[in-house]
């Protein structure tokens, strides 16, 4: 196996508000710590896989505005191919207003920008791109013909699918046809199916549902507890790392890079999940969502410790 990994996906510059707790609608709280940092699921889970080892290529599009320009220069610096990321002199850059509590829960509004641009025509053009590739990784937070379109071009080159269905919304079977592993969490479990997952009886019923649907594998994502996954009939709980969380924000998307990563490196798919579950518990304990994704190295030490 290899190691080349092509995230197609958004990009946006996170602002993020630290308060004490998530404030009620047409509240006010005041002693809050400002900050920004890179985000976007497309690029953050670029660039956990790069860190993680493997050589990413990003297709995306972003604002000719400065966060454009620095998205790209981050991009750049974690040795992330940008030929495919696109500066859109018409749109800004993708922008997300986040508060965290100090628990390390979210609440966060996306303004998309550019994203919205991203394009079935960007996709193909980065054909090459994708048809050397071992695992492309997709999200939501671009125009789902797009979605589509990267999910058929990859399966058409023989490259593993990943789709992280976030932010959660039906999907076609024609889509789930193509997806090689879903990975929703609870909530966007229960959107796709109509089923609740509240243990993991409820995780099994709602992975069959998608299986049934045409998904190969599906790994339901439950937070500290770890990955539920399922395939060929059977599904087993793969458990998750107990650290003391500090931001939530971007730990979905940490998992989604390190899994592809972990996979297309070879390893089985419980070891590649328990490796993503390290890195995304790793990823909690820092603030901001690129800034919290951890290099290889980290990942590693950190399992190495918790055996």
């Amino acid at each position: 196996m290899g190691n080349k990994i092509v995230v197609v996906g958004s990009s946006n510059t996170d602002m993020i508000v630290k308060l004490p707790r998530l404030p009620k609608p047409g509240e006010t709280i005041g002693d809050g710590a400002f900050s920004t940092a890179a985000g976007g699921k497309g690029a953050n889970q670029a660039v956990a896989a790069a860190r993680a080892g493997a050589d990413v290529g990003l297709v995306a599009r972003v604002g000719g505005d400065s966060f454009g320009e620095q998205a790209i220069t981050g991009f750049v610096g974690d040795g992330i191919d940008v030929e495919h990321v696109t500066r859109d002199p018409a749109a800004p850059s993708g922008v997300a207003l986040i508060f965290v509590d100090e628990n390390g829960e979210n609440s966060i509004a996306v303004a998309p920008g550019a994203n919205a641009g991203l394009t079935p025509k960007d996709v193909e053009a980065a054909e090459e791109l994708i048809a050397a590739a071992d695992v492309v990784v997709m999200q939501l937070e671009t125009p789902l013909e797009t979605v589509e379109r990267a999910a058929a071009l990859a399966r058409e080159h023989g490259a593993r699918v990943i789709l992280n269905p976030a932010p959660a919304q039906p999907l076609s079977d024609e889509v789930l046809g193509n997806v090689s592993i879903l990975t929703p969490n609870e909530s966007e479990a229960e959107l796709l199916t109509g089923i609740q997952v509240e243990d993991d009886a409820g995780a099994e019923k709602a992975a069959r549902a998608l299986v049934a649907r045409g998904v190969d594998t599906v790994i339901l994502t439950l937070g500290p507890r770890g990955a539920f996954v399922f395939e060929s009939e059977s599904g087993e709980l793969v458990p998750g790392f107990e650290v003391d969380a500090v931001d939530t924000t971007a730990a979905g998307d940490v998992f989604n890079g390190s899994l592809a990563v972990g996979l297309a490196e070879g390893m089985p798919l419980a070891g590649a999940v328990g490796f993503a579950n390290a890195a995304a518990a790793l990823s909690v304990t820092r603030l901001g969502a690129q800034p919290s994704a951890p290099a290889r190295a980290m990942i590693d030490t950190f399992l190495g410790e918790s055996q």
